[in-house]
């Protein structure tokens, strides 16, 4: 192992020696497992209710307008009170979705509308989710660590993409997709405990608490002020609307009417995706700050490639090389994206910056989801995935060129040590 790997390696060991930090990246894993067991059976379930990949795109269209409605209030809140007790609320919600989900499926009664108007109140959670949770890992640990602690989060988010979506591959192929949304339901619980075990965050100056109670108009011209953060954001943007869709959305039409395959192969291509995210999060770990620039370019030029080979594929092997690919680009370009924006943005205005931030992602979702869908209808799958290969490998290299190298700069914002420093560590 050389020195700068085994300088990673003690970073690492670092941060999860510190108690609530430890605590809540446990919860998180057990909790997301649960979560992409429910995405993969909630997928092949719809698949099964509807042949028309509109339909799917429904569901994220009545998921993503509550939370392009109410991000930026979400952010305000997140910035205004106490994290943990947002994040409790919205597992709580959550648990209740998921056993509703379970108990439709268990007795046959599941409706394409059921699906739609429960994925409505997950968009809700998530315009309070997402900013509240995107803000709570850089409080939990010092500044100079937060791009190891987002890499780390990561890192658990993709790694519990390789077993969800394997989990929930046999429980739908054993006892069907109720088992899997009981499954979800029950996961949750392990993030409530983690959460209620967190220590609050520390009060910080009369300055800095007034910028808190600001409204989120001020996170706006912060994000109008940094060219980087900007930059940041259209290039999520660009994935949102023409690769996402394809994972999240459209792939159980691919696999059962263009590969003519069942849930588990369905279930194992989830999984390799989840190990090219997992390895593109843990190689987050190892980026030099000075090298982001070319990996974020070389990794959009990768996606894009894969994209296209995707849309001209007739084999399980060709499939699962590309849905790996893509898995790698995407994790590596998410995750440096979200480092660069929170180690860019100030304490008191993370949560609102981070709910701008994650509006390029889950704001544009149901759009994304019904413009890409829509095409595959039109012009025919393949067709459509080439289309959307093009025009993002063109987008997102112009992005990045327009960035530059500022993506490898070191931030003038600073954290406040009060904030960025956990009030105890057990």
């Amino acid at each position: 192992m050389s020195a700068q790997e085994k300088k990673f390696v003690n970073r690492t060991l670092t941060l999860l020696r510190q108690g609530p930090f430890r605590r809540y990246i446990i919860g998180s894993a057990i909790s997301d497992t649960g979560t992409w067991m429910q995405v993969m059976a909630q997928g092949w379930l719809m698949s099964s209710l509807t042949n028309q990949a509109l339909m799917l795109g429904m569901v994220n269209f009545a998921a993503g307008i509550p939370t392009l409605a109410l991000t930026m209030i979400g952010g305000s809140v997140a910035d205004r009170h106490d994290k943990r007790k947002i994040l409790i609320a919205t597992q709580v919600v959550q648990i209740a979705t998921a056993t509703t989900l379970g108990v439709l499926a268990m007795t046959g009664r599941i409706q394409i509308w059921h699906v739609v108007l429960i994925a409505a109140v997950l968009g809700t959670c998530i315009a309070f989710e997402m900013p509240a949770i995107s803000a709570l890992v850089p409080e939990l640990v010092k500044k100079e660590e937060i791009a190891t602690a987002i890499a780390l989060d990561r890192s658990v988010f993709h790694g519990s993409r390789l077993v969800g979506p394997f989990m929930a591959g046999l429980f739908v192929a054993w006892w069907g997709a109720a088992s899997a949304f009981f499954c979800n339901a029950i996961s949750f619980v392990a993030l409530i405990i983690a959460l209620v075990s967190l220590p609050p965050r520390t009060k910080g100056t009369a300055e800095e608490e007034e910028q808190r109670r600001s409204g989120f108009k001020e996170g706006l011209r912060y994000v109008r002020s940094d060219r980087t953060i900007l930059s940041m954001i259209a290039l999520i943007a660009l994935t949102t609307i023409f690769v996402f869709p394809v994972i999240s959305v459209m792939l159980p039409l691919y696999v059962r009417n263009v590969l003519h395959l069942g849930p588990d192969r369905m279930g194992m291509l989830m999984g390799i995706s989840a190990i090219g995210s997992l390895s593109g999060s843990i190689g987050l770990l190892s980026v030099a700050r000075e090298l982001r620039f070319k990996f974020m370019t070389a990794a959009a030029v990768f996606v894009a490639v894969a994209l296209f080979f995707l849309s001209r594929s007739n084999s399980f092997l060709l499939t699962a090389c590309c849905m790996g690919t893509l898995a790698i680009g995407l994790s590596l370009n998410f995750g440096l994206a979200g480092t660069i924006v929170q180690e860019r943005s100030p304490g008191p205005l993370r949560g609102r910056v981070s709910a701008i931030f994650g509006l390029s992602f889950f704001g544009l979702m149901p759009i994304a989801g019904l413009l890409i869908t829509g095409l595959s209808d039109w012009i025919g799958m393949r067709t459509a995935l080439a289309v959307a290969a093009i025009l993002f490998g063109i987008g997102a290299v112009l992005v990045l060129t327009v960035a530059g190298r500022t993506v490898c700069e070191c931030p003038e914002t600073s954290v406040p040590d009060e904030e960025a420093a956990p009030a105890t560590v057990v």
